[in-house]
């Protein structure tokens, strides 16, 4: 039988590469620095139970919101409600392993609970079970009290498959609980939005009243540093803003000279790094977290922009530089020394460059000579790619999750432009946003 300490330990992420010309679903090498080779545990999630007719529409999106989340995690192959057996699940003493273990379920774990509501209280509890297991200790076993309101349940909902998710996957938490900033200007300028991570909650942030650009959250997650069209010295140009989280507005940030655009955090969120023309052609520039002690960087003499720090190591950073006639990708040491071309094979016109959490994989956005914007990602120490989208509009400024196993980036593809969310290996994309147009998404940290 499977064990429960076997499903703890068959899913951690591990970082391996080999050499393999196969497409971008089946790169083995791939697939294993993402955390996705793995065999995945099948999951049943059953209806959790109300109990009393009041609690039925909570105990309704409770179950749904959950077996979404498990559904797009990457790491679990959800098992169709339509084959579960006609039983009900309300607390551990109703659990008989065999309906769901015999075929065709064939599950390995079964999460279920039931949900009781007042006017002024809710309260969930909730459990998995590894039904393959002759330990009666559950996996999971958590009860979660608040308002009986839908934003509420939907939080708890998210709550209890992050913890399967970390359970399952060797500690590394889930994503249910994040959140992506982004632009859009469905209110008639471009303005800092954000959502949930399934693109529930969506509601602006700033309302400047002018173009803002390039959302990115510091590490920590309490401030969005972003590129806003700003007065200075009489002259409306791009600036670096900051939107803090705690105080729920636009704080001062200094303005410099010229134009400066597309901010990156360093992973200790004590700098920020930002393409600048204060001194003439746009090169790297370097502050403190408060825009304080602005340093040049680059020397390149050539359009610099779009920095992006090493999250793993703080040593490295990645950029676009168009110092060879078209932009392409670069990587130096965080003080600006040691600048090496990462070359690609068509050459082309590539842009938007972002590291993986783990450090060791770059997805960006690439223009192949007679093709069009799509996403890759790239192995920078073995120069190894893989294409993720492909005719399907233009795709552009791709953004990791806190987990490494999801991607979220903006589209073309059905005609405006809108954010797209997907796992790392270029499947279940799907559609966040439909308001008017939207863009430049940025995966919050946790």
């Amino acid at each position: 039988m499977q064990s429960k300490l076997r499903w703890l330990s068959i899913l951690p992420v591990v970082l391996l590469f080999s050499v393999s010309p196969k497409p971008a679903l089946g790169q083995d090498w791939f697939r294993t620095a993402i955390g996705m080779d793995v065999t995945k545990p099948r999951v049943a999630v059953a209806d959790f139970a109300p109990r009393a007719d009041s609690a039925k529409t909570h105990s309704a999106q409770f179950t749904q919101i959950v077996r979404d989340d498990l559904e797009f995690s990457g790491i679990v192959e959800l098992i169709s409600p339509s084959f579960y057996p006609a039983v009900t699940l309300t607390n551990p003493g109703d659990l008989r392993s065999q309906p769901w273990t015999d075929p065709p379920l064939t599950a390995n774990l079964v999460a279920f609970g039931n949900l009781t509501e007042s006017s002024s209280e809710v309260s969930i509890e909730a459990w998995l079970y590894d039904v393959r297991s002759a330990t009666p200790q559950s996996v999971v076993g958590k009860v979660y009290r608040g308002s009986p309101t839908d934003a509420q349940v939907r939080k708890f909902a998210h709550m209890f498959a992050d913890e399967i998710i970390m359970r399952l996957s060797g500690g590394l938490p889930g994503v249910a609980s994040t959140q992506i900033a982004f632009v859009s200007s469905r209110t008639g300028s471009k303005e800092i939005w954000v959502m949930d991570y399934d693109g529930a909650n969506q509601h602006p942030l700033t309302s400047l009243r002018t173009i803002s650009l390039t959302p990115r959250w510091s590490p920590d997650g309490s401030r969005i540093a972003f590129t806003c069209y700003q007065p200075y010295s009489g002259v409306v140009s791009a600036q670096i803003c900051m939107y803090s989280m705690e105080l729920g507005k636009v704080i001062s940030f200094p303005r410099f000279r010229g134009t400066s655009a597309a901010p990156s955090w360093s992973p200790d969120g004590s700098q920020l790094t930002f393409s600048s023309s204060m001194a003439g052609n746009p090169e790297l520039w370097e502050t403190d977290a408060n825009g304080g002690h602005p340093k040049r960087i680059t020397f390149i003499g050539a359009g610099t922009t779009s920095p992006t720090w090493n999250p793993k190591t703080g040593q490295t950073i990645a950029f676009v530089s168009d110092r060879g006639g078209i932009p392409k990708l670069y990587m130096m040491n965080s003080d600006g020394t040691n600048i090496t071309e990462l070359d690609l094979p068509d050459k082309g016109y590539l842009i938007d460059p972002a590291w993986s959490p783990n450090g060791q994989l770059l997805a960006f956005s690439w223009r192949r000579p007679n093709g069009n914007f799509d996403i890759y990602i790239m192995d920078p120490a073995s120069r190894q790619i893989v294409e993720l989208t492909r005719d399907m509009g233009r795709n552009e400024r791709p953004s990791w999750a806190p987990d490494g196993r999801h991607l979220v980036f903006e589209s073309t593809r059905n005609g405006e432009r809108q954010i797209w969310v997907m796992l790392a290996d270029g499947s279940q994309a799907h559609q966040l946003t439909t308001q008017g147009h939207n863009e430049s998404p940025n995966w919050s940290p946790r």
